[in-house]
């Protein structure tokens, strides 16, 4: 997977929003890609039990799917988060980093219909603007991928962006 930096002389905000989100995405799944199994499934933080690379991953997919395909795009799919608290973050026994940076690609897929929308557009949600959306789902990786350097780092000692 190639993951380059965006345009250092952007001049479309919107294009540019999308290419640091896509940035982000990509250095998510590098830092899990090349973890084994239990690796990835460790919760290496004692007061965060959930806290696991894959939890991560899994996350921010259902990131995805809520906001950039059901709220932003209004896509007829069901809904990653169902209950309370988020069980987004649980692991099944077949999720390993293979299946879950495969699903996340996919998410990546549909939320495509999200780009043909401009950025003042409002969303499918009613409430809120493309740009709003896209904003927050930028920060929302940004936080978690912070998350995954620290995981990586413990898991085998791999660092970098």
């Amino acid at each position: 997977m190639t993951r380059t930096w965006p345009e250092k002389r952007a001049t479309d905000e919107s294009a540019l929003a999308w290419e640091f989100l896509d940035f982000l995405r990509k250095t998510a799944v590098l830092k899990v890609d090349g973890l084994t199994r239990d690796q990835a499934a460790a919760a290496p933080i004692v007061t965060s039990p959930k806290l696991t690379a894959l939890g991560v991953l899994k996350h921010l997919t259902a990131v995805e799917r809520y906001w950039l395909c059901i709220a932003g795009a209004g896509l007829d799919l069901p809904s990653l988060w169902k209950g309370d608290p988020d069980p987004s973050w649980d692991l099944e026994d077949d999720d390993t980093p293979a299946s879950l940076i495969q699903a996340y690609y996919e998410e990546w897929a549909n939320a495509e219909a999200l780009k043909k929308l401009a950025p003042d557009a409002t969303a499918a949600d009613g409430e809120r603007t493309v740009r709003w959306i896209l904003s927050h789902v930028a920060q929302e990786t940004a936080r978690h991928v912070g998350h995954l350097d620290l995981l990586r780092e413990l898991a085998d000692g791999q660092t970098g962006e």
